[in-house]
């Protein structure tokens, strides 16, 4: 299983959640190379961030998508908090406290607040400074909730970023379609020419068959002749006949169209 490394980034925890602990899990240093050592047969799924994360600019995964032929097996949202750990669960034991740089910033208010004679040191990454919390007594580190578990450390405090975020979208992206549940989703990237109403044509044939556009999303492309992607979910399966006859009748309206995978619909608060 690749991920978005290294251990302890909200990706490496949705992967985690969703697969639990029996599989053997390969860290990797960009999104890119997820796709890459997916596609290569190295590891049989990868987990990426597409929406709302707080590790940089995600939407470069739906870019990825289109040179590539992985497809979207499944989603999940993943609640991003953070938590303290520490070898012990005792606050008053804590006084140095690691953390990357914008975790720090996020969880300002409750650190000021329990925490005020600690000292607060930058650092490279999560797991860095869970790295330093299991090696040192006296030594607390920010980072994802749950991955306690992970490094065997107590949560001193849980949930303690200064304002809550809406969950994060992760994908599971692999080489097998995946079978109808019975609620699905199915996601579509096309791209138009750059002429008035352009968009409404293409859009009309979901509409005109009743079914359900769940999101609606465009991207710059580098492609020389063209000047968006539009990324669109739509709620159905691919095997389904309204959603098979809506992108037939799509299609001449797009100079490029492709499907990126078929998969259970879930809930945003799942």
């Amino acid at each position: 299983m690749a991920y978005l490394g290294p251990e302890a980034t909200f990706t490496h925890l949705a992967a985690t959640s969703h697969f639990g602990y029996s599989v053997t899990y390969v860290p990797q240093p960009s999104i890119r190379e997820i796709f890459s050592e997916v596609e290569k047969g190295a590891c049989d799924y990868g987990v990426v961030p597409v929406e709302n994360s707080v590790e940089g600019s995600v939407r470069h995964t739906l870019d990825l998508f289109f040179e590539s032929d992985l497809c979207i097996c499944t989603e999940r949202y993943q609640q991003v908090s953070y938590d303290l750990l520490a070898q012990e669960i005792s606050l008053g034991a804590v006084k140095t406290v690691y953390a990357h740089s914008q975790a720090l910033n996020q969880c300002r208010t409750w650190l000021n607040q329990y925490l005020p004679e600690a000292e607060l040191k930058e650092c490279s990454s999560s797991a860095f400074a869970v790295d330093r919390a299991v090696k040192e007594k006296g030594v607390a580190a920010i980072a994802g909730g749950g991955a306690a578990a992970i490094f065997g450390l107590e949560a001193a405090a849980s949930k303690i970023e200064d304002f809550s975020r809406p969950p994060t979208r992760f994908l599971v992206i692999g080489k097998e379609k995946v079978r109808p549940s019975g609620k699905d989703k199915t996601s579509l990237m096309f791209a138009l020419a750059h002429v008035p109403g352009a968009l409404a044509g293409a859009l009309a044939p979901i509409t005109d068959a009743g079914i359900n556009l769940v999101k609606i999303e465009s991207r710059p492309t580098r492609h020389e002749s063209w000047s968006h992607f539009f990324f669109v979910d739509l709620e159905g399966h691919l095997e389904d006949s309204s959603i098979q006859k809506a992108i037939e009748l799509i299609q001449p309206h797009t100079l490029y169209l492709k499907n990126l995978g078929s998969y259970p619909l879930v809930g945003v608060g799942v």
